[in-house]
């Protein structure tokens, strides 16, 4: 159910400051938040996207919250090539809810500026205890002007009753029937592998890369051949993701990415990429450090 007397018109023309959409997987989040760039930028403002969504990425590859800014309709025709990334390291929601939520508040912070509008898409991740912390916290640092809930019926009163009880956030209710269709597990699968294909254009260089270079940091006496084909986040001396990167060990370590300008470290994910599938396999980062993965 949505918000009485709101229509789609009334919602998009009083999207201000910063929008936060949250809503189960396909229940057109994503298609209501392209609207509401279209809406915004037919009215000359300036928006900033930021796509949190670390599994099926719209802005930048997966594992990555990314930025987009579109300030003219032609901006739109590039959407998915990202102008800012942090880097998460995984493609599950349920894990390293902290490195979501500071990657948001971080790329949000950055947008303000200059930003007529931020839109903030997300996960599908909006139940149980999981959904809940995600969403609050990301809520809670970044203090949105206002949430739209998408739902098909009731589902996400216990989450809009958490925003509004605790944080008093503006939550509208919105309908979802944005015409999608849903994707299958398959699709979905299709879809992160061509966004990580799109991450390694051609021609991808390889370079030697010493343990110490990484985050966190390698315990005494690493097997190194245990970060074969490991997800990196290249990243620069102000933190920023420069791009992804995936590990390679033949005798010796070497990063393989598409650039290494201001290239300082890399963060180590979750998550193995076969470099010829662009197939993922997730990982436990403890278990990998200490010998059990």
């Amino acid at each position: 159910m949505g918000d009485p007397g709101l229509d789609d018109t009334e919602l998009l023309s009083s999207a201000e400051g910063v929008v936060m959409i949250i809503g189960a997987p396909d229940s057109g989040k994503t298609t209501l938040a392209r609207t509401l760039v279209d809406t915004a930028l037919q009215d000359g403002r300036t928006v900033a996207y930021i796509d949190s969504d670390l599994a099926c990425t719209t802005v930048g590859p997966p594992t990555c919250v990314g930025l987009k800014w579109l300030r003219t309709p032609a901006d739109v025709d590039d959407f998915a090539q990202a102008d800012d990334l942090r880097f998460v390291g995984s493609i599950r929601p349920d894990r390293y809810i902290l490195q979501q939520v500071a990657g948001v508040a971080s790329l949000v912070e950055t947008a303000r500026a200059e930003a007529d509008l931020i839109i903030i898409d997300t996960s599908g991740t909006v139940s149980g205890v999981v959904g809940q912390r995600l969403k609050y916290h990301k809520a809670e640092l970044v203090r949105p002007d206002a949430v739209w809930a998408v739902q098909r019926g009731g589902e996400l009163e216990p989450l809009v009753g958490l925003l509004r009880r605790f944080l008093s956030v503006n939550v509208i209710t919105v309908p979802a029937n944005r015409g999608g269709l849903p994707m299958s597990p398959e699709e979905r699968m299709d879809m992160r592998a061509a966004r990580f294909a799109a991450a390694f254009p051609a021609p991808l260089q390889r370079w030697r890369v010493l343990p110490t270079v990484f985050a966190p940091s390698l315990p005494a006496g690493f097997d190194l051949v245990r970060l074969h084909r490991m997800i990196v986040g290249v990243h620069d001396r102000e933190g920023r993701c420069l791009c992804l990167g995936v590990l390679e060990y033949e005798d010796v370590l070497r990063v393989i990415t598409s650039g290494n300008q201001g290239m300082a470290g890399l963060r180590i994910g979750s998550v193995r990429l076969d470099p010829e599938t662009f197939r993922t396999t997730s990982v436990r980062l403890n278990e990998l450090m200490f010998g059990l993965g």
